[in-house]
């Protein structure tokens, strides 16, 4: 019963992973290898899920001796990927921020007051 009551919080976190991002696809702005990949996480975390003994299969025919094994090392890889994208999408939106500031800047300068109060030299 234990092993029926996890599996059962697991695919509902699982649903409401999907739902989440199903619904809010306008504001993910994902590129669509990042949108099949997460359905293929989907998929597969319904599936090892479900049939937990497949993955120790899978485990055991890479090398890995353990399914959990072969899963921390899955999720430590998805991590740094998330990880590495999260990192560059900032600073990709850094420079964006940077060079809108140094756009306006351009348009509507604003001299220092000593230049303002200074008189004029005419020849």
């Amino acid at each position: 019963m234990i092993a029926t009551m996890v599996q059962f919080l697991l695919l509902a976190a699982t649903l409401v992973l999907a739902f989440y991002f199903i619904t809010n696809r306008r504001k993910a702005r994902a590129k669509a290898g990042v949108k099949l990949g997460f359905l293929v996480f989907i998929i597969a975390a319904v599936w090892a899920v479900l049939r937990p003994d497949d993955l120790t299969v899978i485990a055991n025919w890479i090398g890995v001796d353990r399914g959990t094994d072969l899963l921390l090392y899955v999720l430590v890889i998805a991590f740094l990927f998330t990880t590495t994208s999260t990192w560059i999408r900032f600073r990709e939106q850094e420079l964006r921020y940077a060079r809108l500031a140094r756009a306006v800047a351009l348009q509507s300068p604003v001299l220092p007051d000593s230049l303002i109060d200074a008189p004029t030299q005419e020849k």
